[in-house]
C-alpha cells in the first residue's frame, strides 16, 4: 500500500510539471508538447534541467545517493530522506521533458516509505528485510505503470533473481495492492492504448528476424549509456549549465519530433498508432539513446526501462516500415514495434520473460501476442549469451 502511495505521489507530481512545462490542461504529454509554441519547447526542459540540477547539487553536496538495488542486495541502512528527495527531483528532470525513465522515482520511494513501514518490525531477518523492500520498489513500478505481473516479476527477477515461493508470494501481494492503490490515478487501465486492427499469426517469423537487431540495438544502448554515466555523481555548481544545456538541446530537437521529450511513453504512443514514417523512426532511433546518454553525462539520473523500450519501438518500426515499403506488404507495425521493445528490454535486463511480460502488459494486446514478445525477447537474449557469454545484466 506504501508503494502505491509512493506511485501516486510521484505521477501526480510528474503530471504537474508536465503540465506547467508544457503549458496544457488535458492529455497526454505528446498533446502538450505538439500544441506548445517553439518557444515554450525549447525554454521549458532549459529551465527544468536547471531547476534539476539546483536540486541534485544542494543534495549531492550534503549526502551521498547510493544505488537502489546494490544497497538492498548489501543490506546496508535505507537512506530514506537522501532517496526521497532524489526522486522528486528526477521526477522534476523527467516532467520537464529530459530522456529519462520515470520508474526510477517511485522505486527509491517506495522503498524509502517500505523502510519506514517495517522499521517496527524486530523479528525481521535481514533475508526477509531485503525481500520486502525490493518488492516495495517493484511493486512502486507496477503502480505508475499498471502492471501488477511485471512489477511483481521484476522484484523476484530482476531485484533478487530468485524464484523462492516466500518471494514469489510476497511480490504479488505487493506488486497487487499498489497498482489498486495506483488506479486513483491510472483507473486501471494500461498505459498504451492497443489500436484496433488486424494481427497476423506470420508475424511470428518476424520475431525472429527482430532478434539480431534487437541485439544490436541493446548492445550499442548498453555501451553508451555506460559510456555516458559519469564515474562519481557530479556534485559541483557545473550541473547547472549541464543539465540545463542537455534540456535546450532536448527542446530543440522536440521542434522536429515532438515524442522526444519524456520517458519515452510518446514514442510508444506514436509507433502504436502508426504513426511514424520510416525517416522518423530512423532519427527517434538515433536520437532517443543520444539524447539519454546526454542527460546522463550532464549529472542527470533516472530509469533506463522505458528509453531503452522507446529505442527498440523504434528499431522495430523502423524494421517493419521498410519491409513494406521495400516488399509492398501490409505488416502490422504496432505489433512488431512492441516486440522491438521487448527484445531490447531483454538485452538490455538480461530477463527476457520479464520484458516480455512488461511489454505485453503495458499495451494489454490479444493474448496470442505475447508468444511473439517472448519468442523475441527470448531469441534476442539467447543471442546476447552466445554472443558475450554473459548473462542477466540489469542496468534498470
Amino acid at each position: 500500500m506504501l508503494a502505491g502511495i509512493a506511485g501516486l505521489a510521484t505521477t501526480s507530481v510528474l503530471r504537474f510539471v508536465e503540465h506547467v512545462t508544457y503549458h496544457y490542461t488535458f492529455g497526454a504529454l505528446l498533446a502538450g508538447v505538439a500544441a506548445s509554441s517553439p518557444v515554450r519547447r525549447a525554454v521549458g526542459p532549459m529551465i527544468g534541467g536547471a531547476l534539476a540540477a539546483i536540486g541534485w547539487w544542494a543534495l549531492r553536496r550534503r549526502t551521498r545517493v547510493p544505488p537502489l538495488a546494490e544497497t538492498i542486495a548489501r543490506r546496508e541502512p535505507i537512506p530514506r530522506l537522501s532517496w526521497s528527495v532524489d526522486a522528486i527531483v528526477q521526477v522534476l528532470l523527467v516532467g520537464s521533458g529530459a530522456s529519462l525513465g520515470r520508474e526510477g522515482a517511485p522505486r527509491q520511494f517506495a522503498a524509502a516509505l517500505g523502510d519506514f513501514g517495517t522499521a517496527w518490525l524486530r523479528r525481521l531477518s535481514p533475508r526477509d528485510r531485503e525481500v520486502l523492500l525490493a518488492c516495495a520498489a517493484g511493486a512502486g513500478l507496477g503502480a505508475v505503470y499498471a502492471v501488477p505481473l511485471a512489477g511483481a516479476l521484476f522484484s523476484v527477477r530482476i531485484m533478487l533473481n530468485t524464484w523462492h515461493p516466500r518471494a514469489l508470494g510476497a511480490a504479488f501481494i505487493s506488486s497487487s495492492l499498489a497498482v489498486a492503490v495506483g488506479s486513483a490515478i491510472t483507473r486501471d487501465e494500461p498505459s498504451l492504448q492497443w489500436p484496433i486492427g488486424e494481427s497476423t499469426y506470420l508475424l511470428t517469423a518476424h520475431g525472429l528476424l527482430l532478434a539480431p537487431l534487437t541485439l544490436a540495438v541493446g548492445l550499442a544502448f548498453d555501451r553508451l549509456m555506460a559510456a555516458a554515466r559519469p564515474a562519481k555523481p557530479m556534485r559541483t555548481w557545473v550541473l547547472v549549465p549541464a543539465l540545463a544545456g542537455a534540456g535546450l538541446a532536448m527542446g530543440i530537437c522536440s521542434h522536429w519530433w515532438p515524442e522526444l521529450p519524456g520517458n519515452g511513453r510518446s514514442v510508444l504512443t506514436v509507433s502504436l498508432e502508426s504513426g511514424m514514417t520510416l525517416l522518423s523512426a530512423l532519427a527517434i532511433l538515433a536520437l532517443k539513446p543520444l539524447l539519454t546518454a546526454l542527460f546522463l553525462r550532464a549529472g542527470g539520473a533516472g530509469g533506463m526501462l522505458t528509453p531503452s523500450l522507446a529505442t527498440g519501438a523504434a528499431a522495430g518500426a523502423a524494421l517493419v516500415l521498410t519491409i513494406n515499403w521495400a516488399a509492398g506488404t501490409h505488416l502490422h507495425v504496432p505489433a512488431v514495434s512492441l516486440a522491438g521493445a521487448a527484445g531490447v528490454l531483454a538485452v538490455t535486463q538480461g530477463s527476457p520473460i520479464w520484458a516480455a511480460i512488461f511489454v505485453w502488459e503495458l499495451a494489454r494486446p490479444p493474448l496470442w501476442l505475447f508468444l511473439l514478445f517472448l519468442l523475441t525477447a527470448t531469441s534476442a537474449h539467447g543471442l546476447k549469451v552466445l554472443a558475450t557469454g554473459r548473462g542477466p545484466t540489469h542496468s534498470g
